[in-house]
């Protein structure tokens, strides 16, 4: 399918992981959440659960709301420092997730990951079973990676990948990437004023060269070198990917009626794709 046909029919896919960054989440200015947004991001979603999809919600945030309780004006470079914030950042971000789902009648449960979960063959398979029961009652599972006890060796690395896993472990057939940026360009648009907007893209290794490893944003962590790694496990796990501008998410309605917003990356389910082989060398 052309990129027109597969736009046009991402309205069908049913089961939807949708990913959002810190950038997307809070003011930059202030560093505090911006709670509209969020009301609005958990009323589509449970919108989505009333017409029949399911969806996982995979959330950054928690280091900065942790940052934010703690009084910490810059943002944390130490290990232990950003496991104390989110620590207390995962309970106030999950209490608000809750409490704005419980006012729409629909219920959020947390899973939290480590690398370790992916590449052990038990913790994965236990992990997916959970995934599974928990979109069976009806749940959104609100997953972010479990920063607390997180180090370099057992981490996923960002919540860009982490995303791409959850769809990947549920055979999700769409991920939905929020992010600072409204999609793929041929440079960075920051610093390259003749940067060019790609819209679709077919086989996601013809793109590689194009991903950058910064962030513009003092909350968020990923750049699009990320986001192309994620690109793969989604793609080859069998799940079409678009990145959009988290600015407003209200694009996860446009993108599920078929609208050219964002970067479409086409599925290409490959059986012999590993995922914790991929994450090794990643």
């Amino acid at each position: 399918m052309n990129s027109k046909e597969i736009r046009a029919n991402l309205k069908n896919k049913e089961r939807i992981v949708i990913k959002i960054g810190s950038s997307s989440l809070y003011y930059g200015e202030s560093g505090n959440m911006n709670l509209g947004k969020v009301e609005k991001l958990v009323r589509l979603i449970c919108d989505l659960q009333n017409r029949g999809k399911q969806v996982v919600l995979v959330s950054s945030g928690a280091i900065a709301a942790g940052r934010k309780a703690l009084g910490m004006r810059v943002k944390p470079s130490k290990l232990p420092e950003k496991q104390a914030c989110a620590a207390v950042g995962q309970a106030r971000l999950m209490m608000i997730y809750q409490k704005i789902f419980n006012e729409y009648n629909h219920v959020a449960g947390q899973v939290l990951m480590t690398k370790h979960t992916i590449t052990n063959n038990l913790e994965c398979k236990n992990t997916q079973n959970t995934f599974l029961e928990l979109l069976k009652l009806g749940v959104v599972p609100i997953v972010n990676e479990n920063d607390t006890v997180s180090t370099s060796e057992i981490k996923v690395g960002d919540n860009d990948k982490l995303s791409a896993v959850v769809a990947s472990i549920i055979d999700a057939d769409l991920l939905i990437m929020l992010s600072d940026i409204k999609g793929l360009y041929t440079d960075d648009p920051n610093a390259d004023p003749k940067a060019e907007f790609i819209s679709f893209v077919d086989d996601v290794h013809t793109v590689f060269n194009m991903g950058k490893s910064s962030t513009g944003s003092d909350v968020g962590t990923g750049g699009m070198a990320t986001k192309l790694d994620a690109a793969v496990i989604a793609t080859s796990s069998g799940a079409d990917m678009v990145i959009t501008s988290g600015d407003d998410v209200e694009n996860i309605t446009r993108i599920l009626e078929g609208e050219d917003i964002g970067t479409l990356f086409a599925a290409h389910k490959n059986e012999n794709f590993y995922i914790d082989e991929y994450l090794r060398d990643i």
